[in-house]
């Protein structure tokens, strides 16, 4: 859709924190920006949580805060149908103003991986399934969140979990259907709606494409969009991983196959098991989980996703049709073998997570690494302790700054700066004292 009907656009990058970072520009100039794209500071991908500049990332006074350029990813705008003007949006990345590509952009960093996957032959295939809690609209202005009404429900407050429930959709069907049309309209290939484990939580699953950038966008506009639509039929939609401290927090899984030049999936073995292919992935995944850790839970609310028997794995395991494992092998036709991982919350960057998921198969595959035997049955049960993942942001933000591997498969620039936005968000939460220390302490003590 062109945005000459329109009087304004939105073109934005994702920062590290898959926070939208962006201009709001009149409809006349986007033929120029489409063939020129938008100049921005670089340090803007770099930006803490709140927007702030990140002074130990190298990307401010050391380069005079230079300008990237943001150059969109799709041939053509998209509307922004809740909006209460019309408007459109375009989804960008940043290069170098050389033309290189700009290594600490999430997008890049994607971009990065694949091209050592197409160096040897291969193409990631990857689906996404992303959770969210849909919230009473107050939940936004009260800043706690409160389960929403049902419009066709009877006035009735969800309140309890109602997993796979059909009943709580029927009371959003206005809000689903909206969110299916505007997933048609923007190119998200929204699949299968499920009725999670909270209440008002839900989970839509996108379908899979041969192009993890790609994969990434549509991650990245699906959020948005849920978000939007949530706040025009007056509720309100969040992808923070523990937004009720007693109920389940919500994940971000993602299926990963990957197909040769003659687009046969190599870890199709004709059988249930799957190639050796399939296991050097596995392997590698394993080996990266606890260093990746950082991308598949940035935040410091993150971490309350992970305790045992809460289906958020607490260390790296395997294995085949298991659902407490950290990579689960579906059970499915052999053409569509593939994996399954199940460590990210829902409020991880898209573009990082898939970037660190690749990135671990990839190493295996390098390597021809080997997993351990796969778990049967219950996973938290066989805990390894060399397979722990870290369970405190501080620890795992040390060791991804300290990975070796990572540093390799995903850039020195990226881990250096995003270590930074990371160190600096924590630094400033430890400074607060919380409503809990008060509480407890202040007429004590």
């Amino acid at each position: 859709m062109s945005s000459d009907n329109n009087n304004e656009f939105d073109l934005f990058i994702t920062d590290l924190n898959g926070n939208l970072r962006g201009k709001r520009m009149p409809s006349n100039t986007l033929d120029k920006v489409m063939e020129e794209g938008v100049k921005l500071p670089r340090s803007v991908v770099g930006f803490d949580f709140w927007g702030d500049d990140v002074l130990e990332n190298g990307l401010v006074f050391e380069t005079g805060d230079s300008d990237g350029v943001c150059m969109p990813v799709h041939p053509e705008p998209v509307p922004v149908s809740w909006a209460e003007t019309a408007r459109d949006q375009i989804l960008a990345t940043m290069y170098n103003p050389d033309g290189s590509p700009f290594l600490a952009d999430p997008r890049q960093v994607l971009s990065a991986v694949v091209k050592r996957y197409k160096e040897k032959g291969l193409t990631p295939v990857v689906a996404t399934e992303l959770e969210f809690y849909l919230m009473d609209g107050k939940s936004e202005e009260t800043q706690r969140p409160q389960p929403p009404v049902l419009v066709e429900g009877h006035g009735r407050r969800l309140s309890e979990t109602d997993c796979y429930s059909i009943d709580e959709m029927d009371g959003l069907a206005l809000f689903f259907a909206e969110v299916r049309e505007v997933c048609e309209q923007q190119g998200v290939p929204a699949d299968t709606i499920i009725s999670e484990l909270g209440p008002g939580q839900f989970e839509i699953n996108l379908n899979h494409v041969d192009n993890p950038m790609l994969a990434g966008d549509q991650a990245i506009m699906f959020k948005r969009l849920v978000r939007g639509i949530a706040r025009k039929h007056g509720y309100a939609a969040t992808f923070m991983a523990k937004p009720y401290a007693d109920k389940s927090g919500n994940g971000f899984h993602v299926h990963f196959s990957l197909l040769n030049e003659a687009g046969e999936n190599v870890f199709d073995n004709g059988g249930d098991e799957g190639t050796d292919m399939l296991k050097h992935a596995v392997a590698g995944m394993m080996q990266t989980m606890a260093d990746g850790m950082l991308t598949f839970a940035p935040h410091m609310n993150s971490y309350r996703r992970f305790m045992v028997g809460a289906h958020a794995p607490t260390f790296a395991s395997w294995g085949y049709e298991n659902r407490t494992v950290a990579i689960r092998v579906p059970d499915s036709p052999c053409v569509a073998r593939r994996v399954e991982h199940r460590v990210a919350g829902a409020d991880a960057n898209p573009y990082l997570v898939l970037a660190a998921i690749l990135a671990g198969a990839l190493y295996g595959i390098d390597n021809k690494l080997m997993p351990p035997a796969p778990v049967e049955g219950d996973a938290y049960a066989e805990m390894d302790p060399e397979l722990v993942l870290p369970n405190r942001w501080d620890d795992a933000t040390e060791a991804f700054a300290n990975s070796d591997v990572l540093s390799e498969y995903l850039g020195e620039e990226f881990i250096r700066v995003f270590t930074a936005a990371k160190r600096q968000e924590q630094q400033k939460l430890h400074a607060q004292i919380s409503d809990i220390e008060y509480e407890s302490y202040l007429g004590f003590l």
